[in-house]
């Protein structure tokens, strides 16, 4: 690994601790932006060798592949040691990817801020809630100044937290253009839903919503199952006499992903709240159509190219399935503007901007 050694001045560290070996969320954010801060000659603070870039080495074990052990081990770590290698390498400025940094000391920096879903939908013993009460504002009050993934969490922010809107700069996130993208293949007689069963997801009224329609369709549900939520979805789907037609594909394979979005009628995220939305924004880059929510980021990201609904209203979501289902002219309208607007987004776009921000404050 190429180490950064004290003797040199290295302005700028990023803290890439949290990044995972298959990225996902936070990680994939971290590892699909630092490649365009490079401009800013920074010290990556990683357990993975990048050889273009200046890499201090530190422990495997701070990621969420070891769960809540490897959260906390992260947090001690960002209090205890990321001082001493910010003193060590006699940095200016620290960027962290997410709401973390070390609190009360010399080090200055900029921090990504991601969603306040913990305290609009706080869940009973769940250790993110007073990591959002009582650590995350801290970091934010003592940051330089904040980055975050679409105005709607600018405003939680600024809401929750009493944080000046002079000090957040909201950046929308992007995809991956090689990966998702048109690949001209038939639809086929499903409804997409991407995501983590949560409650705040929405999913009790999707299946509801999905019931209404005649029973040629199929509604397919990706991502984890979760045994806290899923049974309660799968006892809902066999109640309403469609468990035949409502599919739990559990986890899909990144490389899977693509085709079965392409393949869809239309993606429905009915979520309650979103911080930014990936799944949103992948659909219209593979040109299928979009059902989501007429609140938080989903708007931001999907513009005038998605039907969007009232989540909370069954009815509307039931409509909107079955108007893109039945209507070829508007599946069509919707795929090509779709794919218009997702060649907005860009990582380089997104990592430029940032950069811009990090700059103001070496």
């Amino acid at each position: 690994m190429n180490i950064a050694n004290s003797s040199s001045s290295n302005h700028l560290i990023i803290n890439l601790s949290i990044l995972l070996a298959k990225p996902t969320g936070i990680s994939n954010y971290a590892q699909n932006l630092f490649p365009y801060l490079k401009s800013l000659n920074p010290t990556l603070l990683t357990a993975y060798n990048y050889p273009e870039f200046n890499c201090y080495s530190v422990p495997n074990n701070l990621t969420p592949a070891h769960g809540t052990k490897g959260h906390f081990n992260r947090l001690i770590w960002t209090q205890l040691q990321l001082p001493k290698i910010y003193r060590e390498l006699k940095s200016q400025l620290l960027f962290s990817p997410l709401p973390e940094a070390p609190l009360y000391t010399q080090c200055r920096f900029v921090v990504m801020s991601h969603d306040l879903i913990p305290l609009r939908f706080p869940k009973r013993f769940s250790p993110l809630t007073p990591y959002h009460h009582y650590y995350v504002p801290q970091v934010l009050k003592q940051a330089q100044h904040i980055v975050c993934n679409s105005q709607a969490t600018a405003d939680d922010i600024i809401d929750f937290y009493q944080i000046p809107a002079n000090k957040i700069t909201p950046i929308l996130l992007a995809h991956d253009r090689n990966h998702f993208r048109h690949l001209n293949l038939p639809t086929c007689n499903y409804f997409l839903y991407i995501g983590r069963q949560d409650p705040y997801k929405n999913l009790q009224r999707l299946i509801s919503a999905f019931a209404a329609l005649s029973q040629e369709y199929e509604l397919w549900l990706a991502g984890p199952t979760d045994k806290r939520y899923t049974p309660i979805l799968q006892m809902q789907a066999k109640g309403l006499g469609i468990s035949h037609r409502v599919k739990f594909l559990s986890y899909v394979d990144y490389q899977e992903l693509p085709i079965i979005i392409n393949d869809a009628i239309a993606l429905v995220f009915p979520s309650l709240w979103e911080g930014f939305g990936f799944p949103v924004l992948e659909a219209m880059a593979c040109g299928t159509p979009v059902i989501t929510s007429n609140l938080s980021s989903l708007p931001e990201v999907a513009g005038d190219t998605a039907i969007l609904i009232n989540p909370y209203n069954t009815a509307e979501i039931t409509e909107a399935m079955h108007l893109i289902a039945t209507d070829a002219q508007l599946r069509s309208h919707l795929s090509t503007q779709g794919i218009a607007r997702a060649n907005l987004f860009s990582w380089e776009n997104t990592g430029k901007a940032t950069a811009e921000v990090l700059a103001r404050y070496l």
